[in-house]
């Protein structure tokens, strides 16, 4: 993904964050406000993925044909805490 992608989805979820703070600031209905909340954590979500796929596309298949063992086992313990971590949420 490109940066440019990325900075625009992102500022996306800021202006959709936005809308939640006003929403708690006006006192809207609880259940919106969480309903809200879970849009801006599934574009998170999605801007999330795609640069991990992008990641694993690169920089990941790079390290696995390259000839250094260590590196290999670099990039793939990263992705390894990048799936435990998301379990922890």
């Amino acid at each position: 993904m490109k940066n440019d992608d990325v900075l625009r989805r992102l500022k996306t979820v800021q202006g959709h964050l936005g809308g939640v703070i006003r929403m708690v600031e006006e006192d809207a209905y609880c259940i919106d406000v969480i309903r809200q909340i879970q849009a801006v954590e599934a574009a998170l979500n999605k801007v999330s993925a795609k640069i991990l796929e992008d990641h694993l596309n690169s920089c990941v298949i790079t390290a696995i044909q390259g000839s250094d063992k260590k590196e290999r086992e670099r990039v793939l313990k990263e992705i390894s805490e990048v799936f435990e971590m998301s379990t922890k949420v």
